[in-house]
């Protein structure tokens, strides 16, 4: 459970919450560990040798959370919850409500190789619903009202040798949009998804991942919206045996996002790695929520998301979470989260929380950390000739390059360090 202690003194802390402390936990017995850290340094490493419909209990635990495909089990938040309390419920209201869509948004798919089917899938229509299940009130809400989802099927044996763009598109500012996108990848197949949202509108939209036994699957959500729009979203996957996925994040548009990204796995032997990219402006709000759910033995996962922060008032959150539970062992498991803070007047909340429920793994472990510029970094790259201003795009550059390459799709890596190129200019860099 969270540390009310350190919760409540960094709260008290203002603009950005820095702080360096490491801890090493030499053992653990069978029945877990609970851990939770929230906005300091921090680092613990223990080692050892289907869908439900609803669950609705409310506790410290991930476990407990309520999980639904009904609106009637989700209160309107408050900003008391624990899952809300960093989000401004006042400019997400739009996408809180029950309601249908106003002005949809365009979802289109660039190309349509052999081997890739497109359809739509009705309320109940399998395989909508077999591994979404939403875990707040946006993301039911947003199932509910979405009539038709968009399905797109890549065929058992398939390997692509070129990513799936799927554009989306919103149509109209401050109008409403509900989506829902089911993807499926068949039994030892390969291809990458790429997410292109642009435009702008007060978007909720869900997304649907299907990985069965053997497939390698990448999803790449891009954020790239208008300064006006308003994102909510969970997007969840499922990973068959022997199964491999990576998911990548970069949100840099949007006024508020707010987006979910959740795995869990059907069979042992599957490896999920989460990676995610963002950077805020003055006024912006990026909010990133990440859940692994080890709930069968033998399998792995590994999260990094790393941010950058400039102007008045540009916030960030992200909060990780990781359940390995009883019947979970040997499994393997990291999570880290790094922000920068290259302005006055920014702030990073960053949230690891672990729960281990056996400790017959092979280990498991988290760490955050939230800072200013290096300028030790800085001075070290001038004293070898490199005018200061070059040096602190290096600086920035080398910190998120890393989430970059791996998206492994050279046009995007090239696009986004032009994206980056205009967000440094817009501090001075």
């Amino acid at each position: 459970m969270t540390n009310p202690a350190s919760a409540e003194q960094a709260e008290k802390v203002e603009g950005v919450e820095v702080g360096e402390a490491r801890i090493t936990i030499p053992g653990m017995s069978e029945e877990g560990e609970n851990l939770a850290t929230a906005h300091v340094e921090t680092e613990h490493t223990h080692g050892g040798p289907g869908e439900s419909t609803t669950k609705s209990k409310s506790g410290g635990s991930r476990a407990d959370r309520t999980t639904s495909l009904s609106v009637a089990d989700f209160d309107v938040p408050t900003g008391r919850e624990e899952e809300w309390r960093f989000s401004p419920l006042k400019k997400l209201s739009r996408v809180l409500s029950d309601a249908a869509t106003q002005t949809p948004v365009t979802m289109k798919l660039r190309k349509t190789p052999e081997g890739v089917t497109q359809e739509s899938l009705a309320h109940a229509q399998s395989p909508r619903g077999t591994v979404f299940s939403a875990a707040d009130r946006a993301a039911v809400v947003g199932y509910s009202q979405t009539e038709q989802a968009d399905y797109i099927k890549v065929a058992a044996d398939t390997e692509l040798s070129e990513p799936l763009f799927i554009d989306i598109t919103g149509e109209a500012a401050g109008h409403r949009a509900n989506g829902h996108l089911v993807l499926e990848a068949g039994t030892h197949s390969k291809v990458v998804f790429v997410l292109e949202h642009r435009g702008s509108a007060d978007a909720n939209l869900n997304v649907e991942v299907i990985i069965r036994d053997g497939a390698d699957v990448t999803v790449v959500s891009l954020q790239r919206w208008a300064e006006d729009a308003i994102h909510v979203g969970q997007q969840d996957a499922e990973l068959g045996r022997d199964a491999k996925y990576k998911h990548v994040s970069v949100t840099l548009g949007g006024e508020v996002v707010r987006l979910n990204s959740n795995v869990r796995y059907a069979a042992e032997g599957a490896e999920a790695s989460m990676y995610g990219l963002y950077f805020a402006d003055a006024g912006q709000h990026l909010e990133h929520r990440s859940f692994v759910d080890h709930n069968s033995p033998r399998n792995t996962s590994n999260v990094l998301y790393k941010g950058a922060l400039q102007g008045q008032d540009a916030r960030t959150v992200w909060v990780g979470d990781v359940l390995i539970r009883k019947a979970a062992e040997g499994t393997d498991s990291y999570e880290k989260n790094q922000n920068l803070i290259l302005t006055d007047g920014a702030r990073a909340d960053s949230i690891p929380n672990l729960e281990i429920e056996t400790g017959l793994i092979e280990g498991a472990g988290h760490a955050s950390s939230t800072g200013r510029f290096d300028e030790n970094h800085l001075f070290y790259l001038m004293a070898r000739g490199i005018p200061e201003k070059e040096a602190r795009q290096l600086v920035v550059r080398g910190f998120l390059n890393e989430i970059i390459q791996a998206i492994g799709v050279e046009s995007i890596e090239d696009s986004l360090h032009e994206d980056l190129e205009k967000e440094l200019e817009m501090v001075g860099f």
